[in-house]
């Protein structure tokens, strides 16, 4: 059985649920929340580790810091700590920006 959505329905569900971006391309000092995790494409200690820095759904975010050649590490504030992760474990966590 399909499920028929108008285009009305999904402007109204568009301007209620804002896109998820991952947090590799978050914008500089967008404030933002930890959506979703893919968990399954991360190794088990880069797992690990990104709960043991906090990471999970539903806390906050924001990048603070690019590496200039585009393929280095990011900082971001999670909580009140500042850490560094992989721009590919950055790719993991998707995030819903916080709007104001």
């Amino acid at each position: 059985m399909a499920t028929v959505i108008d285009n009305q329905s999904q402007r109204f569900y568009a301007a209620i649920v804002p896109p998820l971006l991952s947090l590799e391309s978050l914008p500089h000092r967008q404030r933002a929340t930890v959506a979703e995790i893919a968990w399954t494409s991360l190794s088990v200690p880069e797992a690990r580790r990104l709960r043991e820095l906090g990471f999970d759904e539903g806390v906050g975010v924001e990048v603070l810091h690019r590496a200039t050649l585009g393929k280095g590490p990011i900082a971001c504030r999670i909580g009140r700590m500042t850490v560094a992760i992989r721009r590919a474990v950055a790719g993991a966590i998707h995030v819903s920006p916080v709007a104001g």
